[in-house]
């Protein structure tokens, strides 16, 4: 069995809307740091120079959303309900959700910047693919390449409402993209908007998940790197963050290589 990391870095280095901010405490920094803190918090003293070398432990302390890097979607984020219930949070959702079969589907070529039903059911006879109950639906958009550059947040293919209640008809419950978005970017959804009038086209796949529960993983990579569209296993278990509408994840693919 072979693991495949299809998590994209937490990059203070790259563009986001929303900067990461990343700053380390150095061994020094942090044996001055920890004197300190037993001293104020247990009353116990101990010198920084007393410690092997001066040092203690490093420390990273970072700022940012729980949306930056490779993460997974609670239904909280779609709307306040789903299912007629209150909507669950990331650290409500099952486990089981979260370590199953796995499907990819290459949607680079589509036309536009949206995925219809119709073009998932073809994308699947082209894989030769019945999808299960449970099983986790991956997208490569060829979004990943821009990944790091402002270019990631607006050059992308999303997936319509209608390519996700298919999905969900089908009992996937965990759908994946290398997009910065499971929806289209922001420009073309405002676009039809303004054309249209409909609210409708306003991040319909985020918003189907109002009417049934389904989560999100965003912003995956390396999907080029798994070695057949079908026959693998993906595992993302959330960091369990109480209430959130998302927690980061390191998603892996386990694949099977045959002797």
């Amino acid at each position: 069995m072979r693991l495949i990391d299809l998590s994209a870095p937490v990059d203070a280095s790259g563009w986001e809307p929303e900067p990461v901010k990343h700053t380390v405490m150095s061994a020094a920094e942090g044996a001055r740091h920890m004197t300190d803190g037993m001293r104020k918090n247990f009353g116990i003293d101990l010198r920084p120079e007393e410690l092997p070398g001066g040092e203690f432990l490093t420390n990273d302390m970072l700022y940012l959303s729980s949306h930056t890097g490779t993460h997974v979607d609670a239904p909280a984020h779609y709307g306040t309900r789903a299912d007629g219930q209150a909507a669950r949070t990331i650290d409500e959702m099952p486990l089981d959700w979260f370590d199953r079969p796995a499907f990819v589907l290459d949607v680079r070529d589509t036309a536009g910047r949206t995925v219809d039903a119709a073009a998932v059911e073809l994308a699947l006879k082209a894989i030769d693919y019945r999808p299960q109950p449970m099983d986790i639906a991956l997208f490569r958009t060829g979004a990943a390449e821009w990944a790091g550059s402002q270019r990631y947040f607006t050059d992308f293919i999303g997936l319509d409402g209608s390519a996700v209640r298919y999905l969900m008809d089908l009992g996937v419950r965990v759908i994946g993209t290398d997009a910065f978005s499971l929806d289209a970017p922001f420009g073309a959804i405002i676009e039809k908007y303004r054309a249209t009038g409909d609210p409708g086209v306003l991040w319909p796949a985020h918003f189907a998940g109002r009417e049934r529960e389904y989560c999100q993983i965003e912003r995956l990579s390396n999907l080029e790197a798994l070695p057949a569209p079908h026959g693998f296993s993906v595992t993302c278990f959330p960091v369990k963050i109480r209430g959130g509408g998302a927690g980061w994840t390191r998603a892996v693919a386990r694949v099977t290589d045959p002797e």
